[in-house]
C-alpha cells in the first residue's frame, strides 16, 4: 500500500473513547476538578470573552445527561454548572453526587436551582443559564429545544431531536429560530465527531471510492435495563422509569439507538435524504408486556434519486451476534467503517485511518463552547432534523410494511405522545397498540 494514502493522525486524545451511558462508571471518577485539562484550541478561543463565566444548565439527569454534563464542564476552562433540571428527585440528586465527584468546584448548583417535575425544563432555562443541555426522553425534544432558542440558549441537543414527523418540523423550525438569533445548537450524532470518521468521509466525499452504489448498516446488540413497577407509582411513573420501550417516549429502539447508523449512511450519501423506504420488523424476542409496545428488530431498504440504495438492519436481541458496521460501495472501490475501531477504502485509491481516535463525546462539547467563545455559530439543526426523520421514516416502514415516500414522512400528522403541556403524574397515555406490518395504517 502506498504509503501517501495511508492517514497520520497528528490529534491528541481527549479522553477514552467510552460510551456517554457508561461515562461515570469507566471514567468519571478518576478525574477531579483540579486535574481537568482543556483543549489548547478551546483555550486559544476565548480571546475577548474569557472573563464571561458560561452557565450550564442541565435538563435530565439520567446517565446520558450526567455524562454530558461532565463533559460540557470539561470543555471550557470558565464554565460552571449552575442548574440542574429532572422529573425525578432522585434521579437528580445522583447526578449531582457524580457530577460533584467529576467536576469539584465546577458544581455551582444551589438549592434553589434543582428543579423537579415536568416543568422543570423551562424553571432551568429560566434561571440564567448561557446554554442549556437537552438529555431528556427523545419524546420532549423538540419541545425543550423551542423553548430554550425562544429564551436565547445556546444548546446541546441529544439525538434523536424526535421521534415523529410533527416533532421533526418542530425542530427544523426552532433550528431556523437559532440561526436569526445567532445561537449554537450542536447535535448529539456523535459519530459526526470522531477523527477517524471525519477522516474517512473525507475521503469518501472526495471521490475515494467513485460514486457511491450501495451503503449497508449494521447496528446488532442486547437487550437493556428495566425497572421493576413499584407499589406506589402511577401509570405515569412506571412509564417514564421505562421510557425507552414506549415508542410514545423513545421513538422505538431504531429510533433511539439505531439513528446513529442512520446518521451515517446520510453522511455517505451527501446527506441527501432519499425518495423512498420499505422495510419490515417484529418482535421475536420481546414479547413480554413489560417491553411497552416497541419492536426488537427492523430490515429497510432506502432509495435515492440517482438509483442508490441504502440498507438498515438493526436488532436488540439477548445472546446473538453484535454488530455496529457501515460498508459503502462505490464505482470505484468500497469503504469499510467500524467507527472506533476501523476505517479502510479499497480500491485503486486504497487508504486507511492510522491516527489516534479522539474521545467524540468531549468534542461535540470542545467544539460547542469553541463557537460560543469566537461568537461562530454552530447549527446542526437540519441535519440532526433529516437523520432523526431517517428513523422515523425507516420505523413507519417496518411497521406498516408499505413503501413510504419522503413525502408521506415528512408531512405525517402522526403524533405519537402528548403535548408537553399535557404531561402530569396523574395522566393515563393510550399507548399505541403494538404495530402490525400490513395491518397498521400510515398516518
Amino acid at each position: 500500500m502506498d504509503d501517501k494514502k495511508i492517514m497520520k493522525g497528528t490529534s491528541k486524545k481527549t479522553g477514552s473513547a467510552s460510551d456517554r451511558r457508561t461515562f461515570l462508571k469507566t471514567s468519571g471518577l478518576a478525574m477531579v476538578g483540579s486535574s481537568l485539562a482543556y483543549p489548547s484550541n478551546v483555550l486559544g478561543a476565548m480571546g475577548s470573552f474569557h472573563e464571561k463565566t458560561l452557565k450550564v444548565g442541565l435538563i435530565g439527569c439520567g446517565g446520558r445527561g450526567t455524562g454530558a454534563a461532565a463533559q460540557a464542564l470539561q470543555a471550557d476552562e470558565n464554565v460552571i454548572l449552575h442548574a440542574m433540571g429532572d422529573i425525578f428527585e432522585d434521579r437528580l440528586e445522583t447526578s449531582h453526587t457524580e457530577l460533584l465527584k467529576v467536576v469539584g468546584d465546577k458544581m455551582k448548583v444551589e438549592k434553589e436551582n434543582k428543579f423537579i417535575g415536568f416543568d422543570a425544563y423551562q424553571k432551568v432555562i429560566d434561571s440564567g443559564v448561557d446554554v442549556v443541555l437537552l438529555t431528556t426522553p427523545p419524546a420532549f425534544r423538540p419541545g425543550h429545544l423551542t423553548a430554550a432558542i425562544t429564551a436565547g440558549k445556546h444548546a446541546f441537543c441529544e439525538k434523536p431531536v424526535a421521534i415523529d414527523a410533527p416533532g421533526v418540523r418542530e425542530v427544523i423550525a426552532a433550528a431556523e429560530k437559532a440561526k436569526a438569533k445567532n445561537l449554537s445548537v450542536v447535535s448529539g450524532f456523535t459519530y459526526r465527531f470522531g477523527f477517524g470518521n471525519r477522516a474517512a468521509f473525507d475521503q469518501i466525499l472526495n471521490g475515494a471510492i467513485g460514486d457511491i452504489r450501495t451503503v449497508t448498516t449494521f447496528r446488532f446488540g442486547g437487550e437493556l435495563w428495566y425497572k421493576e413497577r413499584q407499589p406506589n407509582w402511577t401509570e405515569m411513573t412506571y412509564n417514564m422509569r421505562n421510557w425507552y420501550y414506549y415508542n410514545w417516549l423513545s421513538g422505538d429502539f431504531i429510533v433511539e439507538q439505531a439513528v446513529h447508523s442512520l446518521d451515517l449512511m446520510s453522511w455517505a450519501m451527501g446527506d441527501e435524504m432519499p425518495l423512498k423506504a420499505i422495510g419490515t420488523g417484529g418482535r421475536q424476542v420481546r414479547t413480554d408486556k413489560r417491553y411497552g409496545n416497541i419492536y426488537d428488530h427492523f430490515a429497510v431498504e432506502f432509495e435515492y434519486a440517482n438509483g442508490a440504495k441504502g440498507y438498515h438492519f438493526t436488532r436488540q436481541q439477548s445472546d446473538t451476534a453484535t454488530r455496529n458496521t457501515i460498508d459503502i460501495f462505490g464505482t470505484k472501490g468500497t469503504a469499510m467503517i467500524q467507527p472506533g475501531r476501523k476505517y479502510q477504502i479499497n480500491g485503486p485509491e486504497a487508504w486507511r485511518f492510522e491516527g489516534e481516535e479522539n474521545n467524540m463525546y468531549q468534542t461535540q462539547h470542545n467544539e460547542l463552547f469553541e463557537a460560543i467563545r469566537k461568537d461562530k455559530p454552530i447549527n446542526d439543526g437540519k441535519r440532526m432534523a433529516n437523520s432523526s426523520l431517517l428513523a422515523i421514516w425507516a420505523r413507519t416502514a417496518g411497521y406498516t410494511g408499505k413503501e413510504i415516500s419522503w413525502e408521506q414522512a415528512y408531512s405525517s400528522n402522526d403524533s405519537l405522545g402528548p403535548k408537553l403541556e399535557q404531561y402530569n403524574w396523574d395522566l393515563v397515555w393510550p399507548s399505541p397498540s403494538i404495530a402490525v406490518p400490513g395491518k397498521t395504517k400510515i398516518q
